[in-house]
């Protein structure tokens, strides 16, 4: 009989879902280097012995992939390809009794703040002062920084409060000194998340922060793009444009998911807001900070939406030519407010209707882009790819926005540089250009 040798664990952190969960398993990945323990993040070699599933659980389509991924891996430790297997996050805070009984090779579920337990079952330490200091996943350049955890806002729709808890903001001081170590890292682009920013400060300060932060962050050398993430139009705080303006590092950007523009659909998703009252805020945001890019999300198919009033929401897109915008079908999720009304659209109309509304934005993007022919943008080079090098101006955040693209046959960029480019073509979500001196 052979002797089994000794071999050191090896852990990989696989990630679902939002940036959000990204900045958690960063966080994740840096307590087990610090406590000496061997760990890669979306690892594509086969040797680690030991497996951790951040999750996600917001809707139908993300529950499905976190489920089928540790479906995957259980079926590996079944087959003897590995020895743990961990769940942590969204999916996993809010079915873990459920997944307990459903996928019993699991060696055990974590919720979304629970890290210290999770470094238990490595005999690790959670090291306190390490806050701020990330491996980051993303490139070199640029990276998430989030500022908040949870959500005190109640969508009908919405499960996130289910999962992520109330809404708990970071200190000014605690997220300065993570900046200026992701500088001292080589990022130049932070990028900021929560669950809500525009709440960011009412719970540790009593008032709205996040002009203050802004402030305070656009002094951190090295950073040169701060851009704002996940803002709730109603009682939006001003004084945010403001800072964006007098902030040369905060780019002319926001991601202001605003779900839908009917008033009675509206109503039903509890989004304190009207029609009307939407349509003067994005005239008050573009009057203060001429040329921002405003990025939305749209909620298709939610119960009750009738074709007028899914007409309604179209007209107001059309009107208001979005600068960026997403859209979601709704997924009917337990426990939420929204989980009482009669999922009454059908899965046919909701993609339809999706289909329909992404069509009306794409000649939106296409004809904003035509408008870009002949200018000159600051483009922040990502990477590159085939033959081209890939970038985003100010007005586009990574995987989700327009990326420009310079032929790597004729120009040379260095990856994380930011470089001046002048557009000579344009497709509906891309550019084209070519390097001009600065």
């Amino acid at each position: 009989m052979k002797a089994r040798t000794y071999k050191k664990d090896k852990v990989n952190v696989i990630t679902l879902g939002c940036s959000k969960n990204l900045v958690d398993s960063e966080v994740l990945v840096s307590q087990l280097k610090f406590n000496e323990i061997d760990v890669e993040h979306q690892s594509e070699k086969s040797d680690a012995n030991i497996v951790i599933i951040n999750t996600c659980g917001f809707i139908d389509r993300a529950k499905e992939e976190s489920i089928n991924t540790i479906l995957q891996y259980a079926d590996a430790k079944d087959q003897g390809e590995i020895d743990k297997l961990y769940v942590t996050g969204c999916l996993s805070q809010r079915y873990k009794d459920d997944l307990e009984v459903e996928i019993p090779q699991v060696d055990a579920f974590f919720g979304t703040l629970e890290l210290p337990q999770i470094l238990e079952k490595f005999n690790a330490d959670y090291k306190q002062e390490l806050i701020g200091e990330r491996f980051l996943t993303t490139p070199q350049h640029y990276a998430y920084l989030k500022i908040s955890e949870g959500c005190n806002r109640t969508c009908t729709f919405c499960a996130i409060p289910l999962m992520r808890g109330k809404h708990i903001s970071r200190p000014i001081e605690e997220l300065v000194s993570e900046a200026k170590s992701l500088a001292r890292q080589g990022v130049k682009e932070i990028m900021l998340i929560a669950q809500e920013l525009t709440y960011y400060g009412l719970d540790i300060y009593k008032e709205r922060a996040l002009a203050k932060l802004l402030y305070a962050l656009n002094e951190v050398e090295g950073i040169e793009w701060i851009r704002l993430h996940y803002a709730y139009p109603s009682k939006f705080p001003m004084d945010v444009l403001d800072a964006m303006v007098a902030c040369e590092k905060v780019c002319n950007y926001l991601d202001i998911p605003l779900q839908h523009a009917n008033d009675n659909v509206l109503k039903r998703m509890q989004r304190q807001i009207t029609q009307q009252e939407t349509r003067e805020l994005i005239e008050q945001i573009r009057a203060k900070v001429p040329g921002i890019a405003i990025r939305t999300t749209m909620l298709v198919g939610f119960p009750g939406e009738t074709e007028e009033d899914f007409q309604d929401l179209c007209d107001f897109v059309q009107e208001m030519q979005f600068e960026r915008l997403g859209v979601f079908q709704y997924s009917h999720e337990d426990d939420t407010a929204a989980y009482l009304l009669e999922d009454d659209v059908d899965a046919d109309t909701k993609e339809e209707r999706a289909g329909r509304l992404m069509a009306i934005q794409q000649e939106i993007s296409y004809q904003k882009n035509q408008d870009k022919v002949d200018q000159t943008f600051k483009v922040l080079i990502d990477r590159k790819e085939g033959g081209y090098f890939v970038g985003r101006t100010e007005s586009d955040s990574p995987e989700v926005d327009n990326e420009v693209l310079i032929d790597a046959t004729k120009h040379y960029c260095r990856i994380g540089d930011f470089c001046h480019v002048k557009i000579y073509d344009a497709t509906d979500f891309d550019l084209y250009g070519e390097l001009v001196e600065s």
